[in-house]
């Protein structure tokens, strides 16, 4: 090697500069990029948080499909129950035109006792058809009152039944499938007021 090579450059005062240090390859490459095995590991850290965020996605969409198919289920199961809710309503009014119809045949003569007799026996279907299409009656004389099913028309003071128990039906009550249709309306048992007590010793 000659002199020159050797030598560092002259400044312009006529001093030689001081000399640069080399920078290892490994050391500067590493400055400018991760390593292989660095950038596995994010790559690995960003695939597993991706995982994670689909997996919750999955979950609640299986979920929702879940209560979906619940409700559904449901709706089919009501559809089918309840749909002669309307139909059974109308039949109603029918029923209660022939028990007042029975009602009012008072009177003893054969035409009237047959008469009836005929009214009675059309009830009579009439009712067992609709049991069968699970329309039930509501008759809840001497049951306590139940604001669910019965509709109070009026209070009566007595002292033959327990206050807040019917001690007469206006009107049937009907339900289908344990919903109600119509309430019962009736009047409701009072207990009788005390008379004030007189202290006689005063």
């Amino acid at each position: 090697m000659s002199e020159e090579q050797s030598l560092p450059a002259a400044e312009p005062g006529g001093e030689p500069l001081p000399p640069v240090a080399e920078i290892p390859a490994e050391i500067a490459e590493g400055a400018v990029e991760a390593t292989p095995l660095e950038q596995l590991a994010e790559q690995l850290i960003l695939a597993n948080r991706r995982a994670e965020e689909n997996w919750d996605k999955l979950v609640r969409l299986q979920a929702e499909m879940e209560n979906l198919r619940r409700r559904t289920e449901k709706e089919v199961v009501d559809s089918r129950k309840f749909a002669l809710e309307r139909f059974a309503k109308e039949l109603l009014v029918v029923l209660d035109s022939l028990e007042l119809g029975i009602q009012a045949a008072l009177g003893d003569s054969p035409e009237v006792a047959k008469l009836r007799e005929g009214n009675e026996l059309t009830l009579k279907q009439f009712l067992a058809v609709l049991e069968r299409f699970s329309v039930q009656a509501i008759d809840p004389l001497g049951l306590r009152f139940n604001p669910e099913q019965h509709q109070a028309m009026a209070m009566q003071p007595t002292a033959e039944a327990e206050p807040n128990t019917v001690v007469k039906v206006f009107q049937k009550g009907y339900s289908l499938n344990d919903r109600l249709l119509r309430p019962a309306m009736v009047v409701i048992a009072q207990a009788l007021e005390q008379a004030p007590h007189l202290d006689e010793t005063a």
